[in-house]
């Protein structure tokens, strides 16, 4: 991205709420929440689809798992409303306590008994009197879970610590189902684990939770876990979320800068806006839906700009950095042909430093020119004033 950022954040925009619907399970209607004086929610409204996976993704601090503990009835709301399968559990002197809500909750750490067998753990809350066959179907209940979830089922006399991470995981995620939930919250369940272990745990508990058709809600701050994760993305900031929608669209079309950089890496260059065409550095940019005309900021993701043998646009290598399957390329633009020799102050003038990324390490050293190709569309946002 280019070297210079905003000083602060600006304050999101509160994102439409994404329209309930006959099919909408779970709905969050203009809730708020305070600790003392500290607002932590300021009106959020959220819709999730009855069996659908929402990410609802933010940096620390943004309110992710307050909300999460608002749906799940672990707190309270200040104001607005919460409504599970089209019945009010929380607001308007409304309170469904949390254990009579059908939610499971899985913690960052999973929170297994480490005095308990594995078993133990996924059977906590089965009760033996409301199964035909008692004890015996409790064990087979538990066994059938252990195997949903991709785990042995010799594995339930073990003890917690006896497993690895991402067992341990798939084993709250069983105590989790075994009482049946229709609402599944995972609040931030992978963090802990390797990149390797964490990307197949993932897999593994969104396959499980797609093969029982329960409704899904993600928190995280890994911006690749929710997009590769959930159908719908929440993006959250400072208390509030700043944009709803599926994960392409929330990652090509960001609602504000401050989103799109935060969901990946984001080139930020400045631009002239004439109708649907920005002119930057990196030359003449087709923006979709422009939100303003003149001066703007135009973003693009680094994977856009390509280098080519044929490209137009021209750029001097800073430095590089190889973390194998690709390298990220830091380039010093040049000025665009057809903007060379011109005096015209709307226009840039060249000299940014970017970043963008390559899979060849060996044909970008510093020091080298490279040609490049712009594909795709770019974003503009209106200038900063």
């Amino acid at each position: 991205m280019t070297e210079q950022a905003p000083s602060r954040l600006p304050e999101p925009r509160i994102a439409s709420s994404v329209a309930s619907s006959t099919n909408s399970h779970l709905v969050v209607a203009d809730v708020t929440k305070n600790f003392g004086f500290q607002a932590v929610l300021k009106g959020v409204n959220l819709s999730v689809a009855r069996g659908g996976t929402t990410a609802i993704v933010g940096p620390s601090g943004s309110g992710k798992t307050t909300l999460l503990r608002l749906i799940a009835g672990f707190e309270h709301p200040a104001t607005g409303s919460i409504t599970l399968a089209g019945s009010q559990v929380a607001g308007d002197g409304v309170w469904i306590p949390a254990h009579k809500r059908h939610v499971g909750y899985v913690a960052q750490d999973g929170a297994l008994f480490p005095h308990l067998s594995v078993g133990r753990n996924v059977a906590f809350g089965l009760d033996p009197a409301c199964l035909q066959g008692g004890r015996t179907a409790v064990a087979g209940r538990v066994s059938d879970l252990l195997e949903m979830v991709s785990l042995d089922p010799a594995m339930a006399k073990r003890r917690p610590h006896q497993l690895s991470g991402g067992q341990q995981q798939r084993v709250a995620l069983a105590r989790a189902l075994a009482r049946e939930p229709s609402l599944m919250l995972l609040d931030e369940p992978f963090s802990a684990l390797d990149a390797g272990l964490r990307v197949a745990t993932r897999r593994a508990v969104a396959k499980v939770l797609g093969d029982a058709g329960v409704t899904t809600i993600l928190v995280t701050h890994d911006q690749a876990e929710a997009l590769s994760f959930a159908d719908q993305v929440a993006v959250m900031r400072g208390g509030k979320l700043a944009q709803i929608g599926n994960p392409f669209v929330v990652y090509t079309r960001p609602a504000d800068r401050a989103t799109a950089e935060f969901l990946g890496d984001a080139v930020i260059l400045d631009a002239w806006l004439e109708g649907s065409l920005a002119t930057c550095s990196l030359g003449g940019i087709p923006v979709r839906r422009p939100p303003a005309q003149g001066r703007v900021q135009l973003m693009l993701r680094p994977e856009q700009i390509r280098i080519a043998e044929d490209g137009p646009i021209r750029g001097v290598v800073v430095d590089t950095d190889y973390f194998g399957p690709e390298t990220t390329v830091r380039l010093k633009l040049a000025v665009p042909p057809e903007l060379a020799g011109t005096s015209d102050h709307r226009y840039p003038g060249g000299g940014e430093v970017i970043t963008i990324r390559h899979w060849n390490a060996s044909i970008a050293r510093p020091g080298m020119e490279l040609c490049l190709r712009v594909v795709g569309e770019g974003v503009a946002f209106p200038a900063d004033t």
